[in-house]
């Protein structure tokens, strides 16, 4: 029989969230993907120099936004914080290997999660330093392009194009 899992002790943001949430409804962001399409982007402002020989069209992948226009989302956090948000999601929703083999780009995915983490955590410290309240940093996943649980071929049930690990 297995032993259960030893819980690790809470970050002093950890803390400070349970906290918040003893005390009132904390709020979290709204559609990052939204609030993005307010900005009528084109081809070039999902490519930077690291990104010029990418293969195919890079417009619609989101998350390399983080990379190539962080000032767009920095400021939809910002947007977010000011309207009064405690959390914001990382720009991460298809910041998956799976999502990421759309765009032949399964190799940036490390760059794309981490550059939208930084951006997150730098405007929260801001917004936090600023207003002198605590704000917060969620990691965002969504969902993939393909399904684990079903096969995609009728002819083979068995077969599962992806796997949960």
């Amino acid at each position: 029989m297995s032993r259960p899992a030893q819980r690790k002790p809470l970050t002093a943001k950890g803390i400070a969230l349970a906290q918040l949430f003893r005390e009132r409804i904390v709020f979290l962001d709204g559609a990052m993907g939204t609030m993005i399409q307010q900005h009528a982007l084109k081809e070039e402002d999902f490519r930077d120099a690291s990104l010029a020989g990418a293969p195919g069209d890079l417009k619609g992948n989101n998350d390399l936004l983080s990379i190539t226009r962080p000032d767009i989302i920095e400021g939809i956090h910002r947007a977010f914080f000011e309207a009064g948000s405690d959390i914001v999601e990382t720009n991460t929703f298809s910041g998956t290997s799976i999502a990421q083999a759309d765009y032949q780009l399964e190799g940036r995915v490390r760059d794309i999660n981490l550059a939208a983490a930084r951006l997150a955590r730098k405007v929260a410290d801001e917004v936090a330093e600023a207003e002198g309240r605590p704000t917060f940093v969620a990691g965002a996943i969504g969902p993939t392009n393909r399904t684990a649980s079903m096969s995609p071929d009728v002819n083979r049930p068995e077969y599962r194009a992806t796997s949960y690990d």
